[in-house]
């Protein structure tokens, strides 16, 4: 993409160590083409000024949480019929961008909404993503907004560090959601 940010080589970062970065992010980007487009019921991704912001919706699942001082399984609560995943990537190198307050809408074609949600940083074996399982009212076609909020994280190198001032919100028309639970 032509009008994709670039890295440049800079005091804090040399050449090898871009052509590193851009490795790193193309790996995570294969493999958040595989969530979205094989495991995912389905998904989608966008590019939006700084960020690639991609979702893949799941059946609810079970996850480790911390309870009690111990990493417990707990699975999905009775109502929760889907698990929804945003990844949020740089545009210039293609890697995840942690620590970031991530935010979903959902809306049915039928006029039901559900959220604003907060989404938690989810650690996954295959693909970091943010994510949580969701109580919807049936299967369909939704609209699903994503707000990522700009990050509060220090940004290195005075050459490529002055990026993602500002937040995003992308819009994803007629995403056909399947619900259920593992």
């Amino acid at each position: 993409m032509s009008d994709q940010p670039q890295l440049a080589p800079s005091a804090e970062a040399d050449e090898r160590q871009i052509e590193l970065a851009r490795e790193a992010g193309e790996a995570y980007q294969r493999a958040a083409d595989y969530m979205i487009e094989e495991v995912a019921n389905t998904g989608d991704r966008a590019r939006e000024d700084e960020y690639i912001v991609g979702i893949a919706q799941e059946e609810a699942e079970g996850m480790y949480h911390r309870r009690d001082g111990d990493l417990k399984w707990v699975e999905p609560a009775n109502e929760e019929n889907a698990h929804l995943e945003v990844l949020v990537a740089s545009a210039a190198d293609g890697r995840f961008l942690p620590e970031l307050d991530v935010t979903v809408t959902l809306e049915s074609n039928d006029g039901d909404t559900v959220g604003p949600v907060e989404l938690p940083f989810v650690w996954h074996p295959g693909v970091y993503h943010y994510g949580k399982n969701l109580a919807l009212p049936d299967d369909g076609y939704y609209s699903i907004t994503v707000e990522v909020d700009a990050p509060t994280f220090p940004r290195h190198d005075e050459t490529n560090g002055n990026r993602f001032a500002d937040g995003v919100v992308v819009a994803f028309e007629e995403i056909d959601v399947r619900t259920g639970s593992e």
